[in-house]
């Protein structure tokens, strides 16, 4: 099942626009909640209302309690693997274990972006996690057989995470 998000891709205007009309883009801003800011010689930025920012925040938030929540109940972290592979297709590379130490990554990422506004250490989990799981599948896919827990070394093969530092 596939979540669209209505109004996910913003209206944009150029840096120019918001130089020669500062009040008619703010304006717009005001209108749609936010907007993209787009330019030329650097990354695109988003305008967008205080009241919108804070709602996203909280919204944030409010899930990230929730998880965490389901984390700590019986079979919750059960529920919250069982459903990786609808959001992260690419999970079903990972063995049991790493499954379980990506879950938990996950829910400390955006417990951090939630609680301290920290917002690229899911980015960076998710990109590390799926290269883990991109491995493996080039390997299976040349034959090979999968590194799982049971070829690994007793006792020194791994940290407790397996993903790059």
């Amino acid at each position: 099942m596939a979540v669209t998000h209505p109004g996910a891709e913003s209206a944009s205007v150029s840096f120019t626009d918001l130089f020669r009309n500062p009040r008619g883009v703010a304006a717009r801003v005001a209108t749609a909640g936010r907007l993209r800011l787009t330019l030329q010689d650097a990354p695109d930025l988003v305008l967008t209302t205080a009241s919108v920012a804070e709602i996203a925040e909280k919204n944030l938030t409010t899930a990230s309690r929730l998880f965490l929540a389901l984390l700590k109940q019986k079979d919750g972290a059960k529920s919250l693997q069982a459903a990786l592979p609808e959001v992260f297709p690419w999970t079903r590379h990972l063995d049991a274990r790493e499954t379980r130490a990506f879950t938990l990554e996950l829910l400390a990422s955006l417990s951090d972006a939630a609680e301290l506004s920290t917002g690229d250490g899911v980015r960076r989990a998710v990109v590390s996690w799926r290269a883990i799981a991109r491995g493996k599948a080039e390997r299976l896919a040349g034959g090979e057989r999968p590194v799982g827990a049971a070829d690994r070394p007793a006792g020194g093969g791994s940290t407790g995470t397996d993903r790059p530092g």
